[in-house]
């Protein structure tokens, strides 16, 4: 078994008092260039680790961060959650900290595991996403007093450190795209009316028609689960009726890829019998035939940012500005 290298053995290899390396290592003291070279080159040479437990009781800090996101099915693949995980605990890592993923179902307002997580210490802080209307977590974490940073927003007025796409302008983009090549016939796949991300995106699509002098036809508006399965059999009922749409935007890519299904199985070109977008811009997107125009989030730099303002937060220099509205980018490619 090995055997532990303390901090007064490093002190007695650089030749000075245990308390100046303490604090060189935790970054507490300013000492001569000479000095802190001697200290680290000590530490190098006797491979000293520091005692992360011993720290982080003393700070009463566990550098944990709390991630919980509503599942989606088994059968359904999330790679925006994958490239938001990787860029949290990238940034999370970067700063010293560490990422503790739990999910959280939508079904029920079960707070259980956030309240034994903040009062047992074992995290420092929450990052939460899948926000709501009236989200029973937010004011949870605002009344225990949880440090905490969401990934989307909730009602107006609902004040809370956040980070989130403008989806909204999202669909803008991608309507005035379907505008500018001539449809004025555009229908839309969106998300229930409860779901706060499914309106604000939905909203977009709204204020395009509007710029273009067009009406809202509440009969091209098909509502669902966000599902390939939605799409395509909200498109055929369109496709089979008498005033079929030419174009339609989608609010995810998945409900964009049953419609493209759905138009091909009625024997139809895409995008000259119908043009199709989608949003989020999944990596199969590029590879659909045709490929998928969509909707970029930039997802990396969300990731970078909710851990940025947490931290800040928890290391007692909040940012300026907790709440960040980032733009999307429209990516065009065959299907339109």
């Amino acid at each position: 078994m090995s055997i532990r290298v303390t901090l007064k053995q490093v002190a007695a290899e650089a030749g000075v008092s245990f308390q100046t390396v303490s604090k060189v290592i935790n970054g507490n003291s300013k000492v001569a260039p000479e000095t802190e070279g001697r200290i680290w080159r000590a530490v190098r040479a006797l491979g000293y680790q520091p005692d992360a437990l011993a720290r982080n009781l003393k700070s009463r800090r566990s550098r944990m961060l709390a991630y919980s996101w509503a599942p989606l099915p088994p059968d359904q693949p999330n790679p925006i959650l994958d490239q938001f995980l990787r860029s949290m605990m990238q940034a999370a890592t970067r700063a010293g900290y560490h990422i503790l993923p739990f999910p959280h179902p939508d079904e029920g307002h079960n707070l259980s595991p956030y309240r034994d997580l903040g009062h047992s210490g074992r995290v420092d802080g929450f990052i939460i996403s899948s926000i709501k209307y009236d989200d029973p977590r937010i004011a949870f974490l605002q009344e225990q007093g949880f440090p905490f940073v969401a990934f989307g927003r909730s009602n107006p007025g609902c004040e809370f450190p956040f980070v989130d796409v403008d989806g909204a302008a999202g669909l803008r983009l991608a309507t005035e795209h379907l505008l500018l090549r001539g449809h004025r016939r555009i229908a839309a796949l969106a998300w229930p009316e409860e779901s706060r991300v499914g309106q604000n995106r939905i909203e977009g699509y709204f204020e395009a028609l509007r710029a273009a002098g067009l009406g809202v036809r509440e009969d091209w508006i098909a509502r669902g689960e966000g599902r390939v399965a939605f799409g395509h059999a909200a498109t055929r009922r369109w496709l089979d009726g008498p005033n079929r749409p030419t174009a339609l935007v989608a609010l995810n890519d998945l409900m964009a890829i049953g419609a493209l299904r759905a138009a091909q199985e009625r024997g139809l070109r895409v995008p000259d019998d119908l043009a199709i977008t989608g949003f989020d811009d999944v990596p199969m997107a590029q590879y659909l035939t045709p490929p998928l125009t969509t909707i970029r989030q930039p997802i990396w730099e969300v990731g970078q940012q909710v851990i940025a303002i947490l931290i800040g937060i928890l290391e007692g220099s909040p940012p300026t500005n907790a709440h960040e509205l980032l733009q999307p980018e429209l990516v065009v490619r065959a299907s339109s």
